[in-house]
């Protein structure tokens, strides 16, 4: 049983790895193609395609009533996002934030972030909000999400020169290759990621009950993580080929994706009411966009280098830490 769970945990990884692998590619050459930045097809194909996961387990936790797993999942994944993603890539291969990065993107998800902290906690604001994401708010976060995509579309065509700056050393093996082809590679390389998550997950929890470990742990660590995997590894890939923007707009995307997409979907489904909401949760949610827009002008300016990468990964270590000492 146990040797069966490893050589399956192994297959996960490696279609993990595989399916990343292929995924930048893919991106890269349709960005080139599309003549469209790497960041912008981050914050779309690769984002939404990496949020997949999120988007199951919000939609099923809505469809049965729970609320606060939903929502929660959605925090949880931002944290994880920010913190221990990027941090992660940070430390690989610092990269630069641009000006449009600093001035749309990362301000824009501060302030959805702030909108779902308004909606969801009448513990702050008694007289204005039920601790409810209703169906009318997930028809406004999908039009809010639509325009900031439209936006973004629009602005990329005139960041020739920036993206020229910032992604000079991005290559891939599929420059040239037909665009049929490349989209075909991107939807099989993810089907592989998300399968591969799936995989990888399922028998690291099977293997972590066989050695002792409690289900809270796993629940809170393993679970947490797993569902950001696809997120993990293709940001962690890019880095490696040298296309940092694609990360960042992956992290980016998938954040603003999970809370206007998701969210929205699932409150159409069932209106999310939540019954215990915590507040440390959305404000460590709101802080870890918050450094992001800060860490542009430390140490290296307009830039996320190894030591913020470092600093990330430490707070998400101390964040996940506490959270399992004082749940």
């Amino acid at each position: 049983m146990m040797t069966t769970s490893i050589l399956l945990l192994i297959a996960g990884l490696a279609l993990l790895l595989a399916g990343a692998n292929f995924l930048v590619d893919a991106s890269v050459a349709i960005a080139k193609r599309a003549k469209v930045s790497n960041f912008i097809i981050g914050i779309t194909v690769v984002a939404i395609g990496t949020s997949l996961p999120e988007l199951f387990v919000s939609a099923s936790a809505a469809a049965q009533g729970m609320g606060d797993i939903a929502v929660g999942n959605v925090v949880g994944s931002n944290i994880c996002n920010i913190f221990l993603i990027l941090g992660c890539t940070a430390i690989i291969t610092p990269f630069a934030v641009t000006r449009h990065n600093m001035a749309r993107d990362i301000p824009f998800g501060i302030l959805v972030s702030i909108l779902l902290l308004l909606l969801c906690s009448d513990t702050l604001f008694p007289r204005i909000t039920q601790n409810e994401v209703g169906r009318l708010d997930g028809v406004v976060f999908l039009l809010i999400f639509a325009g900031y995509l439209a936006i973004s579309f629009i602005h990329s065509r005139k960041e020739e020169k920036s993206r020229q700056e910032n992604e000079e050393n991005a290559t891939s093996r599929l420059s040239g290759r037909p665009a049929w082809l490349l989209w075909t590679i991107a939807a099989a390389s993810l089907a592989a990621l998300l399968y591969g998550s799936n995989l990888f997950l399922d028998n690291t929890v099977t293997l972590a009950r066989q050695w002792g470990v409690t289900d809270k742990v796993i629940s809170l660590t393993l679970v947490a993580v797993g569902t950001s995997l696809p997120e993990l590894v293709t940001c962690i890939m890019a880095a490696v080929k040298r296309a940092p923007q694609l990360a960042l707009g992956n992290v980016i995307g998938s954040n603003i994706f999970n809370i206007l997409g998701i969210l929205g979907i699932s409150s159409l489904i069932r209106p999310l009411v939540l019954d215990r909401i915590n507040v440390i949760d959305f404000g460590v949610m709101i802080l870890a966009s918050v450094l992001t827009f800060v860490c542009a002008f430390t140490f290296k300016r307009h830039a996320i280098d190894r030591h913020e990468g470092i600093i990330f990964v430490a707070i998400y270590v101390s964040y996940i830490s506490l959270t399992i000492l004082w749940p």
